[in-house]
């Protein structure tokens, strides 16, 4: 009689669990469910929401700005290299 590798070794297997198909729901009980979760949020007020977006707005000009800047440093530096 030959050993068993690992790979051949008997492993039990697992059996396949019944699956529980989920009951397909009414698009109306959708959007009053969604209705419901949507007055459960906490909205920003109007002068948060302000702030919230220029806060983006200025960190977005100036990622840009440093990234401009690096592009043109560098392509000058490569254009100095080529020449």
């Amino acid at each position: 009689m030959a050993k068993q590798t690992l790979t051949e070794a008997k492993v039990p297997k697992k059996q396949a669990k019944p699956s529980k198909k989920k009951k397909r729901r009414s698009p109306a009980r959708y959007f009053r469910e969604m209705v419901a979760e949507l007055k459960k949020v906490n909205w920003p007020t109007r002068k948060a929401l302000i702030n919230y977006t220029l806060a983006v707005l200025a960190f977005i000009t100036l990622a840009a700005i440093i990234t401009g800047a690096m592009d043109f440093i560098l392509a000058q530096g490569l254009n100095l290299v080529i020449e």
